[in-house]
């Protein structure tokens, strides 16, 4: 009791983790978080050039945003060890923005910093707790989507695909293939281009994705070794192989330097330029960006939670998200959110603290301001290797197919945010996801909502709500009564509607009742429903009773004034008591 107590007040306080974590901080802990955050830097340094490279945007810029999103997530998040930075997930939006004449790098900086202040607000009016009710068929569904968009992005650079230019100077030259930013223009524009495929740049691939999978069984037993993650080993095997490859005359592979000029340095802080129809235009690419990224650092932070045995902070880490997201476009960055395999690679490393990202950010600064000419030899088909393995890992095939055994409304949710996904793009993907699941939702809640019709005699063993047990429960000539078991909302009102008109042995009911003991709720259309009833059926003589309505129902009535328009006569406690006021009734008559 206690325990949840302390969860609750720490997150009406938005308090990052990183000021309770610094209460008997020592030397110990130092040195653990210490040696995980070197390893993280050194993982997220391949995966950020390669993630800012495939979305439209230069190598530094990936950096920037591990180093200026990292800092600013682990320093204010709600969790110990979450490492926030660039994921693919953001890649396929990334890309259709710069690459979109409309927005350009000026539109995504201002969409991710609109992003920014979506999360910022989600995380402020405490709706950290809402984001985890989004249907897990639609987080597989646009997940596996961005994976296989993933994968087609890079078949250029894994196949070496090149396309004719003609220079100022007349000369026909051979340059990087630009393919179209949709799915299917993709797959036709590497079709008619396969005449140009570079075997050494195909090999280069295979070699690299062979290295990634193969390098944690080979280096099991070399402890030392074996904390290089296999995305670094694969850069350094494949740039070294190049390298060597060009000492014997071999120079068509092409690298980061071919294609990037990466600056040494942080890029000066520029806040841009915002104009409201700029906001009004990118909002819900901004949304869109809000909602992947929140989804995703949450997820990050559960999985994180559970291998810590530790709790997070939703809505402060919502808040941290936001804050980085609007930070880091000042510096050129792109948007960011928490990474589930960086993660977990600090928890698996030693890291317990926000320290540790701290200190990973730190060490990719210093790679960039020391190291960064070198990044230049590294070949493109090494960064497509790095990025066929996260894709295949972030497809989630195995959950993905477990889903099409689940019941038809799920597989469709499944299925359609998934083509969507890749055929269209993300935004619209989840908007539609979102609808088809709500519907279907409303659908599978109207079908468990029962509205029966009680006829004869009441079975005394079922009657929780009975007050004087030695009452008939006999239902007399003349009288109905209607069951309603579950909510009574929009989507069953009208159901109840065309029931409740059935005559009564050929004749309509003199009396009604209506049994609400099982209805959780009401919403304003089944008010407006139920209020209809009763006028209508006050018009033709007939008299309404309520019978047991719980106590939320009865407060939300009483809130919109639906006793003002009936007789309190009419509104019982108990069925027994609803039955002997209809005999009352039909008595008079």
């Amino acid at each position: 009791m206690q325990q949840n107590h302390t969860t609750e007040t720490m997150e009406m306080k938005l308090r990052p983790r990183l000021m309770d974590c610094l209460k008997g901080y020592d030397r110990e802990t130092f040195m653990k978080d210490l040696m995980a955050g070197i390893i993280v830097g050194i993982v997220a340094l391949p995966l950020a050039i390669a993630f800012g490279i495939a979305s439209g945007v230069t190598p530094e810029k990936g950096i920037v945003t591990a180093i200026v999103a990292g800092f600013v997530i682990s320093f204010l998040g709600g969790t110990k060890v979450q490492i926030g930075g660039p994921t693919g997930a953001f890649i396929v939006i990334i890309y259709g923005i710069v690459n979109n004449p409309q927005y350009g790098l000026q539109g995504l900086l201002i969409a991710t910093m609109l992003a920014g202040v979506i999360l910022i607000a989600l995380g402020v009016f405490r709706l950290g707790a809402v984001i985890k009710f989004i249907p897990y068929p639609i987080i597989i569904g646009f997940t596996a989507g961005i994976a296989v968009t993933i994968f087609t992005t890079q078949m250029g650079d894994v196949l070496g695909l090149s396309q004719e230019a003609v220079t100022e100077a007349g000369e026909v030259v051979r340059v990087p293939l630009k393919t179209p930013g949709d799915f299917i223009g993709k797959w036709i524009c590497y079709g008619q281009n396969i005449q140009s495929f570079n075997l050494w740049n195909f090999v280069v691939a295979i070699v690299g994705i062979l290295v990634i999978i193969l390098s944690p069984r080979l280096l099991r037993s070399v402890p030392v070794l074996n904390k290089i993650p296999g995305s670094l080993w694969c850069i350094l095997v494949g740039t070294g192989g190049v390298l060597l490859l060009k000492q014997y005359g071999i120079t068509g592979i092409d690298t980061i330097g071919d294609r990037f000029h990466i600056q040494s340095q942080l890029p000066p802080m520029q806040v841009p330029s915002i104009t409201f129809e700029m906001i009004q235009t990118l909002m819900p690419v901004a949304f869109t960006i809000a909602i992947l990224g929140a989804i995703e650092s949450l997820l990050s932070a559960t999985v994180a939670d559970g291998a810590i045995s530790d709790r997070h902070d939703s809505n402060m880490e919502l808040v941290a998200q936001g804050v980085a997201n609007l930070v880091t476009p000042i510096f050129g960055g792109i948007p960011a959110t928490g990474a589930i395999a960086r993660t977990m690679t600090n928890i698996n490393n030693g890291g317990r603290t926000p320290v540790a990202g701290l200190i990973h950010a730190v060490v990719l600064l210093l790679i960039l301001l020391l190291l960064m000419p070198y990044a230049e030899y590294i070949p493109m088909a090494s960064l497509a290797a790095v990025l066929v393995i996260v894709s295949y890992n972030m497809s989630g095939w195995r959950a993905f197919r477990g889903l099409l055994r689940n019941p038809k409304s799920d597989v469709i949710v499944l299925i359609v945010t998934f083509l969507l996904t890749v055929i269209f793009d993300l935004t619209i993907a989840i908007e539609m996801g979102l609808i088809i699941a709500c519907a279907l939702f409303i659908k599978r809640v109207m079908e468990t909502t029962e509205i029966s019709v009680v006829k004869d005699e009441i079975d005394p063993s079922d009657e929780a709500d009975m007050h004087l047990q030695d009452k008939s429960l006999v239902i007399p000539q003349g009288c109905a009564v209607y069951e309603i078991n579950g909510p009574y909302f929009f989507g069953i009102a009208n159901k109840f509607d065309d029931l409740q008109t059935n005559l009564v042995h050929g004749k309509k009911p003199r009396v009604q009742i209506i049994r609400m003991r099982k209805v959780p709720f009401i919403d304003s259309t089944g008010i407006h429903n139920l209020s209809n009833l009763i006028q209508m059926n006050h018009e033709d003589g007939v008299h309404v009773i309520l019978s047991g309505v719980t106590p939320k129902v009865h407060s939300q009535l009483e809130k919109a004034g639906f006793y003002k328009k009936m007789n309190p006569d009419h509104i019982c406690p108990h069925i027994d008591v609803a039955l002997e006021r209809a005999r009352a009734f039909l008595a008079n008559e």
